[in-house]
């Protein structure tokens, strides 16, 4: 398989898009999903793989989509069955952006620990109720790197296997 340099840029472009997607998971500020199914996007339009591009390109769209959609759900039907509410999630979230600028590396994760809790401490009134709500987040905040790092894997694995295959 002979790339011109055009293709091979596209190529290189793509990667970087999707490895940049990956690393979004945990860098606030990066779109995850969005940023891997662009890099399929980019190299499907622009990379000459033609057919077999946009049948990697579909496949892709329907795994970001769906990952999407299950990152989202999968978590927040967890959180209600235990009765933790979306106030005390965005408590987490402002305070988790806070921290990120405040200490950085691992502020985001100290705010959003900090902003849940002090939400759950508010609203329940007690340090012991509060803090189970407070593990109960971090879970489905887990649960949702997971689900999105997950879809991004499976999107680079399909682009990947585009890239050999056409």
């Amino acid at each position: 398989m002979s790339l011109n340099d055009s293709q091979t840029v596209v190529t290189v472009v793509a990667g970087l898009a999707i490895l940049a997607g990956l690393a979004g998971v945990v860098v606030p500020g990066l779109p995850a999903l969005p940023l891997c199914w662009g890099g399929v996007l980019v190299w499907a339009i622009f990379g000459g793989a033609g057919a077999g591009g946009w049948a990697v390109f579909s496949a892709a769209t329907l795994v970001a989509a769906g990952g999407t959609v299950i990152k989202y759900a999968w978590p927040g039907r967890n959180l209600k069955r235990t009765g933790v509410p979306t106030s005390t999630l965005l408590a987490g979230g402002v305070l988790g952006i806070v921290g990120f600028f405040v200490v950085p590396v691992v502020g985001l994760v100290l705010g959003f620990v900090a902003g849940v809790w002090a939400a759950e401490r508010l609203r329940l009134g007690s340090n012991q109720l509060a803090w189970p709500s407070t593990v109960q987040a971090l879970k489905a905040a887990g649960l949702s790197m997971l689900v999105e790092f997950g879809a991004g894997l499976i999107v680079a694995a399909l682009w990947i296997t585009g890239l050999l295959l056409t």
